[in-house]
């Protein structure tokens, strides 16, 4: 899977590797800014106990 994704992207390995530092961020933005806030109400890790 990761071989496919990578002979997908253009241009030569530092490009690539520019590119999916990119998009790690922008995925990284994504999840903190959007989804995990969206998430927090169902998430409740004040009610886990440990005995």
């Amino acid at each position: 899977m990761y071989a496919a994704l990578w002979r997908l992207l253009p241009g030569p390995w530092w490009l690539r590797v520019l590119i999916l530092l990119v998009v790690v961020a922008a995925v990284l933005y994504a999840l903190f800014w959007y989804v995990f806030p969206w998430i927090s109400p169902f998430i409740s890790p004040g009610e886990v106990d440990v005995e």
